[in-house]
């Protein structure tokens, strides 16, 4: 089946062998025979984690199996503004065209494209024009055409990046937290809006999707774990945040054109330390704008994802530049459930801890996408160099495929209460 074939290495749920929550969610590229590689991985993971499980191919396999069941359920869902492109959900009939020349939109629009925006990105030198596929042509089919059409042009889809389920069950009740008036923000956040609770202080929003910014459990989550005091303490205590909310109510939430209008924001604003818990496929818009963002002086800080060993390279962590982060639990295990990326950087907690929820209570959490805005706000107090020689050495001696430099933040956890329920995913 195409589908199977093309979309067989994304997930978009929870790691369901042994019932382990998922928080950050990963659609990404093919990723050839998955399947056959269990028993590599397993080889690989047992050199490289101790204490791992016995199940580890049955899990592995899972996460594969369970990519295509909730890709399709997602997608489903959401036909009227959605549907399936070579590496992923998009948004439906949407191509983007990267700095197109006139010569190339002309083109387009003699083999029936229809020019439906236009325009700069503000805070960064990029030029996005949205071109609407002819009727009854899939993405995968207008994307064929464009490359016949105009051979050397930059299209491509208008890909989503999902996080804690994707939008669906990520809105919560509640209000939004507030900016407390003459402070600055510091750190930056492009996720889900941002709720109010007790542990945050100054908190900026702005969004970038409709219904946006929304408070949402995810977003909530990270924004504590970076500048939470008091119920929740996070790795920059009391520090100002400024949120891009790039999901809203909006079940297009998470495009690529979002992220790059949040992240010339974030330029245009003056932030040092941007956390993006988030991951998608290499996407030619989103990477022009991590790169120009990075020239801009900007740290970018990433998840590897939750997909698994076998998932492909989550994005934008494999980005060069950007900072690519995995999470331990409790005993400095890596989650079974971690992906990969290109490289790796640092690992921090993201298990056995809570983070905010909106309207003030405090939950447990667990994914690659909480240990983020942990090295993001230890980060945003030292530098780079500093941080990779305070990074605790786990695993193989020096930086590795497992840790990268080490633990960062090991001392950042909010413990756990009888109380505590993990956040929805």
């Amino acid at each position: 089946m195409w589908l199977g074939r093309t979309f067989g290495a994304i997930s978009l749920g929870a790691l369901i062998a042994g019932g382990v929550a998922h928080a950050q969610l990963l659609p990404g590229g093919p990723v050839g025979n998955v399947l056959d590689d269990v028993g590599r991985l397993q080889t690989h993971i047992l050199d490289d984690v101790h204490d791992v499980a016995r199940d580890v191919p049955r899990r592995v396999e899972a996460l594969a199996e369970a990519r295509l069941t909730r890709l399709t359920a997602i997608v489903r869902s959401n036909q009227d503004v959605l549907e399936m492109a070579p590496l992923g959900p998009a948004v439906r009939g949407e191509i983007l065209a990267v700095d197109p020349s006139p010569r190339d939109i002309e083109r387009a629009l003699a083999a029936g494209f229809a020019l439906t925006a236009d325009e700069l990105v503000e805070g960064l030198d990029i030029r996005s024009v949205t071109l609407r596929s002819p009727a009854g042509q899939s993405l995968a089919e207008a994307m064929e055409r464009l490359e016949r059409i105009v051979p050397g042009g930059t299209f491509t889809p208008n890909y989503i990046h999902l996080q804690s389920g994707g939008a669906a069950g990520a809105i919560a009740s509640g209000a939004l937290a507030a900016a407390a008036p003459g402070r600055a923000p510091k750190i930056g956040v492009i996720d889900g809006g941002v709720g109010k609770h007790r542990s945050l202080g100054s908190v900026e929003q702005r969004g970038f999707a409709q219904g946006a910014p929304a408070p949402s459990a995810h977003g909530t989550a990270v924004a504590s774990l970076v500048a939470g005091q008091g119920p929740v303490r996070g790795a920059a205590p009391g520090a100002a945040l400024l949120v891009a909310d790039i999901y809203g109510r909006d079940s297009k939430g998470g495009n690529a054109l979002a992220i790059a209008r949040a992240l010339g924001w974030m330029v245009q604003s003056g932030v040092r330390v941007v956390t993006m818990s988030l991951a998608g496929p290499a996407n030619p818009l989103v990477g022009k704008a991590v790169a120009q963002a990075r020239a801009r002086g900007l740290h970018l800080v990433a998840p590897v994802g939750n997909d698994g060993p076998a998932a492909p390279a989550a994005y934008p962590a494999s980005y060069p530049g950007v900072i690519a982060v995995t999470a331990v639990d409790a005993r400095n295990r890596p989650l079974i459930e971690a992906g990969r990326s290109l490289h790796l950087d640092f690992a921090a907690p993201g298990a056995d801890m809570a983070a905010a929820a909106p309207g003030g209570g405090v939950k447990a959490v667990r994914g690659t996408s909480f240990a983020v805005p942990l090295v993001a706000g230890r980060l945003a107090r030292t530098s780079l160099t500093a941080l990779r020689a305070e990074a605790k050495d786990l695993g193989r001696k020096g930086p590795d495929k497992v840790y990268g430099y080490g633990l960062v933040c090991g001392d950042c956890r909010t413990p756990l209460r009888k109380n505590n329920r993990r956040l929805p995913d």
